[in-house]
């Protein structure tokens, strides 16, 4: 079962790399993956949201969420599973960036990336705008396969972790609003 699940992360690389990287768009999708370094256009994002008192939550949300993600996606995770990065292992995939000093499962930016962007998505009802903060967190998560960073599954757990941990630090916004701003 592990072996075969294995091997189908290494042929979804391989596939995007023969079927959907392309000359013109790898400068892009580079460009993207490296604003999720750090976290750092989430941690602007959430930053600028903090800045309007309509958008305080979300942006405190944002923040708290990216907090969560560090800490459990790659000061956790990623020490207690060791995985070695895709293009280490995989004959014949191409990695498009220089190459990761950390360990690859789960992806960090996929983690940061649904932390935030769910944060923001439960903290801002009634904006349309948050979908499209929802979006570039499936774009960033997706530029990590296209560059081939990172295993299918280690981007899917990364998404899962940094959505729990978005809806987390959206619980604990509310809360601490209603407890200690309120009264």
């Amino acid at each position: 079962m592990i072996e075969t699940l294995l091997a189908l992360d290494g042929n979804i690389l391989l596939w995007i790399q023969d079927n959907l990287r392309a000359q013109w768009l790898s400068p892009i999708m580079i460009t993207i993956t490296k604003l999720g370094g750090l976290g750092l256009i989430w941690i602007l994002l959430s930053l600028v949201l903090l800045c309007f008192k309509k958008t305080r939550r979300a942006g405190a949300a944002g923040l708290l969420g990216l907090v969560f993600s560090l800490l459990l996606n790659n000061l956790f995770l990623k020490n207690v599973f060791h995985r070695i990065r895709p293009y280490e292992v995989i004959e014949g995939l191409t990695l498009l960036t220089k190459k990761a000093t950390d360990f690859s499962f789960p992806s960090g930016h996929s983690g940061s990336s649904f932390a935030a962007a769910v944060a923001v998505v439960c903290s801002m009802k009634g904006s349309r705008a948050r979908w499209l903060v929802l979006a570039f967190a499936f774009l960033m998560a997706f530029t990590r396969l296209y560059i081939g960073i990172h295993y299918p599954t280690d981007v899917i757990c990364g998404a899962l972790t940094g959505t729990l941990c978005g809806l987390a630090a959206s619980k604990l916004i509310r809360l601490a609003e209603t407890k200690f701003i309120r009264n």
